[in-house]
C-alpha cells in the first residue's frame, strides 16, 4: 500500500518542525548507535557527561564542553549489542544492573532510532543517526 504523497509531506513536515524544538539532555549520558552488518546486529555505545548550567553536555572528567565536531575519540561507559531493536529496548531498560537513561524523551528518541537501525540491518543499508 502506497503512502499518499500529501500525507508523507505533512508528516515530514510535522517532524521537522518537533526537530527544532529545545530538548534537555539526559543526565546519564548520551548513545551511538551503530550497525554491525557483518555481525548482524545492532549497536549502542554509552557515554557518560555532564550537564553544565547553560544545558550543554561536559566531559565528566575534564568538565570541558563535548564538541559534536572534530572531537577525539572517547571511551565508551558501556556498549550493548543485540539482533532487533526490540532486544536493544529490554537490554537498556529491563532486568539487573544500571539503566542509562533517566529521562522519557530520551528512551522514546532511543526506540526510533534503533527501529531505524534494524530497518538499515535487515535491508543491508547503511544508517546515519539523527
Amino acid at each position: 500500500m502506497d503512502v499518499p504523497v500529501s500525507l508523507l509531506a505533512a508528516a515530514t513536515a510535522l517532524d521537522e518542525g518537533l526537530s527544532q524544538r529545545t530538548i534537555d539532555l539526559d543526565p546519564a549520558g548520551y548513545f551511538l548507535i551503530l550497525v554491525d552488518h557483518e555481525a548482524a546486529v545492532l549497536v549502542a555505545e554509552h557515554y557518560g557527561n555532564g550537564i553544565d548550567e547553560r544545558g550543554l553536555a561536559t566531559d565528566p572528567d575534564t568538565g570541558e564542553v563535548l564538541s559534536c565536531r572534530n572531537a577525539g575519540p572517547r571511551t565508551p561507559l558501556s556498549v550493548f549489542r543485540g539482533r532487533t531493536a526490540k532486544e536493544m529496548g529490554i537490554l537498556l531498560t529491563e532486568g539487573g544492573g544500571s539503566h542509562p537513561l533517566s529521562r522519557l524523551d530520551h528512551a522514546l528518541y532511543l526506540g526510533r532510532e534503533l527501529q531505524k537501525a534494524e530497518a538499515a540491518l535487515l535491508a543491508g543499508e547503511a544508517y546515519i543517526q539523527d
